[in-house]
């Protein structure tokens, strides 16, 4: 007999700003150092996926033009990604809430994967207001 146990919602995360600019170095990588070592304990136990930094610069590509990046304001920049597996988007901020470096300037945007392809009839986030 199989498991027919659908398997949990993914959240991706997306690590935004910038470190806080008074803040010492030593602070911030021990921050980030204890990330690592919540993120790899969150992935044993099978409530969080790897994900990556991201390279400092980029391209926008529209149906106009392509165009350098980064395409934010600071304070917005998108700096890694990395996904939650929980139950709910509740759930998913609250682990996301005791991540270490929020203590430093960071923020966290946790968005649901939608697994259902895209449809022009659907209402989504990129359909207008």
């Amino acid at each position: 007999m199989t498991d027919k146990t659908p398997p949990k919602p993914e959240f991706l995360v997306l690590s935004r700003g910038q470190w806080d600019k008074d803040a010492p170095p030593e602070k911030i990588q021990q921050a980030i150092d204890e990330f690592y070592v919540w993120l790899e304990r969150c992935i044993a136990e099978g409530r969080m996926k790897m994900g990556q930094r991201l390279a400092r610069e980029g391209k926008l590509v529209s149906k106009h033009q392509i165009t350098d990046g980064p395409f934010a304001e600071t304070r917005e920049i998108v700096g890694g990604y990395w996904f939650i597996v929980a139950n709910s988007l509740d759930e998913a901020a609250k682990l996301a809430a005791q991540n270490p470096c929020l203590a430093y300037g960071l923020s966290y945007e946790i968005r649901p994967l939608e697994l259902v392809r895209a449809s022009a009839y659907a209402v989504t986030n990129e359909t207008p207001t």
